[in-house]
């Protein structure tokens, strides 16, 4: 165990140096662990599906080999099926007053190292509770906390010509609930850390319109409306501040709303197209520019005229997201004029001039930085179908969450 612990951190260590540079760590040397069903009211198939759902977290933590043969047994059997496994999981799903409760043990040969029990109020929140499970064990083993696992996502996703819907979502896609639908709304980003509201753009009416959204009332404001364009394409922290791209005489610019004040002040001035801000912790706004003549990666403060190129390779980058001294960016890799091209994803460092391509194949865009840093989720499309990808960048590890039907337009993390 020691051992363990002590290559997992020196991992951590390297990532903390630069995450630039991959990380690869040998499957062999970690530990492998199987996981047991013992469930008695939510049997067959909703047991199954929990099954995959845990074996598939506990795939994304990257600390075990997982064993994905499934296997029932009772959850007070002292003994463990497989006795070749380091560690064995077994939950038990149960009705409790109408409550959806899981129960979990953990071993490590045959003695039980950790055990706990988990409630929601429906079995459709129960992919959120094979997330804590997984988010529980990640911190039984002493890493970072990984928030990211049991926060919700955002998305559009296009149904036909002028008609899509805003989705929340779990980070694999198990749990959907619409929250909009009707006509044309794209763009949504969360309002705040806590999720109980989110922007997005409807394009239903004479005008694109800034809307926000109450989660729990449903209740729906108008915040404001532009010609040509308009979309939120990040919030500040605390929530004060969102950074539009507006395009009220034609050519779109960034701009940054002042939520208390309900103003807006213009950050580019470019004559040409400026999209797509992000926040940066040193108080710099990274955005797209077509200011060399081809889409690029910039950044500047607000107020100041200074513009700074932050990428020197590629033609065609685009969609980038920031955190800390990273940004992470879309590049377009080929240039096919009669077939789909490869979009893939890049990372830089503003202190280093290392670049770290992060996808290989497919159209991979709309990249988001979870809020430690850990992760980066992003939408791929590949052979007509449209997936939520994410890459845990210390691990080098790029994990798949198919979408059943539609297209995926942008997410929120």
């Amino acid at each position: 165990m020691r051992f363990f612990i002590a290559m997992m951190m020196s991992v951590t260590l390297m990532f903390a140096a630069d995450a630039t540079i991959e990380v690869v760590k040998e499957a062999d040397s970690l530990p492998s662990i199987a996981v047991e069903d013992a469930s008695v009211d939510f049997t067959g198939t909703p047991a199954k599906r929990f099954f995959r759902l845990l074996s598939s977290d506990l795939n994304v933590l990257t600390l075990f080999n997982v064993d994905h043969h499934y296997a029932t047994t009772h959850f007070d059997n002292a003994s463990i099926l497989n006795r070749a496994m380091d560690y064995t999981l077994r939950f038990r799903l149960r009705d409790d007053d109408a409550a959806f409760v899981a129960d979990i043990r953990l071993f490590q040969d045959d003695k039980v190292v950790m055990q706990k029990s988990y409630r929601v109020a429906n079995t459709g929140m129960s992919p959120f509770v094979a997330h804590a499970i997984a988010y529980d064990i990640n911190d039984f083993f002493g890493q970072a906390p990984l928030e990211w696992l049991k926060r919700k996502i955002i998305f559009a996703r296009l149904k036909g010509r002028m008609e899509s819907e805003i989705v929340i979502a779990d980070y694999t896609l198990s749990y959907q609930h619409v929250m909009i639908k009707g006509g044309l709304n794209v763009f949504p980003k969360w309002a705040d850390e806590a999720h109980t509201a989110f922007y997005y753009t409807s394009l239903s009416g004479n005008k694109p319109t800034l809307f926000k959204i109450d989660v729990r009332t449903g209740a729906r404001n108008a915040i404001m409306s532009s010609d040509g364009m308009l979309v939120c394409s990040d919030v500040r922290r605390d929530g004060r501040d969102l950074l539009l791209t507006m395009a009220p005489n034609g050519q779109p610019d960034i701009y940054l709303y002042d939520t208390a004040t309900k103003t807006a002040k213009r950050v580019t001035t470019y004559g040409g197209i400026d999209v797509n801000g992000q926040f940066m912790n040193d108080g710099r706004v990274v955005f797209i520019s077509n200011r060399l003549g081809y889409p690029n990666v910039f950044a500047k403060r607000p107020g100041e005229a200074k513009i700074e190129q932050l990428v020197f390779y590629g033609k065609d980058n685009s969609a980038c997201s920031a955190h800390n001294e990273y940004v992470v960016y879309k590049s377009r890799e080929t240039n096919n004029a009669f077939g789909p091209n490869t979009f893939n994803l890049h990372l830089i460092s503003m202190k280093t001039d290392f670049i770290r391509r992060l996808t290989a194949t497919g159209i991979n865009e709309f990249p988001r930085f979870s809020n430690d840093g850990d992760a980066i989720i992003y939408i791929k499309n590949y052979k007509q179908q449209s997936a939520i990808g994410v890459i845990r960048l210390a691990q080098n590890k790029n994990f798949l969450f198919p979408l059943a039907s539609g297209k995926i337009q942008s997410l929120d993390w």
